[in-house]
């Protein structure tokens, strides 16, 4: 049973209590602090870790780097009870280091006392090694002057501002992005950018653009 939960799901209290227990979908009960708490062998089975290796961490530390930032103001505004449930997308990174995308759903549930509220999180079970092309947090693919240089082509900066704001010259600057679109593999600019989102190289919901500092040397 999820700890705290007495009255089922907080708009709609006709709800039955969830078990841990229901095939295909991976559950998990956290407290206000988002630390994970409980969870079933589904859950586990889908971050390919054990019990021992998840209970007791920090949900955060289970996402990509690229989409904790909103992750975490959704999460933000259960805790404070500004909403009761909330729906998205993310990237989970599994024990082995690889990377797959969901949906999720977290929803509130309050208990007598604020110390008996926790958050359910809900996600689908994912088939096989549903590999979400992203970068795991463990290679560091960029150096400092190549992560100023894609944050400043994601925020549209034309290549003479780019060299002023740097200190580079403007050779240094169309040499940097060369080697940038050759190590992702992209033909221009545009795709550039866009690779890097796609990869999680470049923070989700932050402007103006930010590389996320564990892809840096």
């Amino acid at each position: 049973m999820v700890p705290g939960v007495t009255r089922g799901y907080p708009d709609d209290p006709g709800v039955n209590q969830p078990q841990f227990d229901q095939p295909g979908l991976c559950m998990a009960s956290l407290d206000p602090t988002l630390t994970i708490r409980q969870a079933n062998q589904e859950f586990f089975r889908q971050f390919g870790a054990s019990s021992a290796d998840v209970c007791g961490r920090s949900f955060r530390e289970l996402v990509h780097p690229s989409v904790q930032q909103p992750l975490m103001r959704q999460f933000s505004r259960l805790v404070e009870g500004k909403r009761q449930r909330f729906a998205t997308h993310v990237v989970g990174v599994r024990q082995e280091d690889s990377a797959f995308a969901s949906p999720l759903t977290a929803i509130a549930v309050r208990g007598g006392t604020p110390e008996d509220a926790s958050i359910l999180v809900l996600m689908p079970q994912t088939q096989g090694s549903d590999d979400a092309g992203v970068v795991t947090n463990r290679k560091k693919i960029l150096t400092e002057i190549d992560a100023r240089i894609l944050e400043g082509i994601a925020a549209g900066i034309s290549t003479v501002p780019l060299a002023s704001r740097l200190y580079l010259s403007r050779q240094g600057v169309e040499y940097h992005v060369t080697g940038l679109l050759r190590k992702l593999k992209v033909p221009n600019r545009a795709a550039l950018v866009s690779r890097a989102y796609s990869m999680g190289v470049l923070n989700v919901g932050t402007w103006p653009p930010k590389v996320v500092e564990e892809f840096i040397k």
